[in-house]
């Protein structure tokens, strides 16, 4: 991409993986739009990246929200003219309880998150990146290891993250054409607030609660900078990036 204006626009941008992947963004070189639901917390990563010289822009937004959506696009558009980088990010989870227990809204509120967000801001991102001059673009997609194998009652999570698989490699198949490059990081165990409870102890496949091992969120966002920074010819399809003695692979 030389080094023109990058526009990079990351969801969930305001904690967590999200806020971790915005400022490494940021400091690579990217003009970086954070979007989520909650301003103080988009405005809180926008002044630690302008502390550092670099430029982080908030939006809120809903990316359940069709119309929410619509309207953070439009804002890029207008601002920016471009879009080169969507980090597909925000998301959620449901309660770990049995699926036999969860309710409707608790599956709803995960599908719509987890998929339909993503769904919707590619949409958006696919067209502004088709229309725009230089054509083209990069949308990383943030999976989980749930793709992979799924953690006891996690019904929820884990289906919409293997959809996102295949959200993945429907856009990557379809991109082709337009110089739109999509890829997927699978991320286990990194050091967030979301991950606070899996440190003191989680779940097993065999029903012992254990804690477990977690990295820095700071090698996710380094992760995803390497995904990032790469020329449109070239694409990391998927990417798995774990603690190391996490217990992933193995008999569970």
């Amino acid at each position: 991409m030389g080094a023109e204006l990058r526009i990079a626009l990351v969801t969930g941008g305001g904690s967590g993986i999200g806020r971790a992947a915005a400022l490494a963004l940021a400091a690579e070189g990217f003009t970086v739009v954070v979007a989520g639901r909650r301003r103080d917390v988009l405005d809180a990563v926008a002044r630690e990246a302008a502390s550092a010289g670099r430029s982080v822009v908030p939006i809120p937004a809903d990316v359940t929200d069709p119309t929410s959506v619509d309207a953070l696009f439009a804002e890029v558009r207008e601002r920016f003219g471009r879009l080169d980088l969507l980090f597909n990010n925000a998301g959620t989870s449901a309660p770990a309880i049995p699926i036999d227990e969860l309710t409707y809204e608790q599956w709803r509120a995960v599908v719509d998150t987890n998929l339909t967000g993503p769904f919707l801001c590619t949409q958006r991102a696919v067209a502004l990146m088709k229309a725009q001059r230089p054509r083209g673009g990069r949308i990383i997609n943030n999976g989980s290891i749930s793709a992979h194998s799924p953690r006891p009652n996690s019904a929820p999570y884990t289906a919409t993250k293997h959809a996102i698989t295949g959200l993945t490699k429907s856009t990557a198949l379809d991109g082709r054409a337009f110089d739109i490059a999509c890829g997927q990081i699978d991320i286990g165990n990194a050091a967030t607030e979301m991950t606070d409870g899996i440190a003191r102890g989680a779940m097993q496949a065999d029903g012992r609660m254990a804690p477990e091992p977690r990295m820095d969120v700071s090698d996710t966002a380094r992760a995803i900078v390497y995904m990032a920074s790469l020329p449109l010819s070239a694409n990391v399809q998927f990417m798995t990036v774990i603690a190391t003695n996490m217990p992933f692979i193995g008999r569970g």
